[in-house]
């Protein structure tokens, strides 16, 4: 089994920054991509940044240019820096992982339990 504990959200105000943290734990053999999503009241779950294992990225247009994700492979965790943050970036937001347990490469993908940011003009 794996885990996903996420840290960093917040309270904070328009035009602020927030960095989040996601350390994934437990019977990890490949830690391929990993990501962030994130999911308003009311609406879907979208992705903002992803990052694959050699450090590809992708972002949402909506945060290109305020956001970068990046990760630490020998931390297994994955990082989002969030500047000029907008009230529209309120959300929880959650990290997600795929994950190879064994040399048999079966990945799954697993999801942290989401962290609340809240952006306040």
């Amino acid at each position: 089994q794996v885990q996903l504990v996420e840290s960093g959200g917040g309270l904070v105000q328009a035009g602020g920054s927030l960095r989040l943290s996601c350390a994934a734990s437990g019977s990890i053999f490949r830690l391929n991509s990993m990501g962030w999503y994130r999911q308003a009241p009311e609406k879907q779950r979208e992705l903002v940044a992803g990052i694959a294992s050699y450090g590809s990225t992708n972002y949402a247009d909506s945060v290109k240019g305020r956001f970068t994700i990046s990760r630490d492979n020998a931390k297994n965790t994955v990082y989002l820096q969030m500047n000029s943050l907008k009230p529209e970036d309120t959300a929880v937001y959650y990290c997600n992982a795929v994950v190879s347990s064994s040399s048999r490469l079966d990945f799954v993908a697993y999801w942290g339990q989401g962290t609340q940011v809240t952006v306040y003009s």
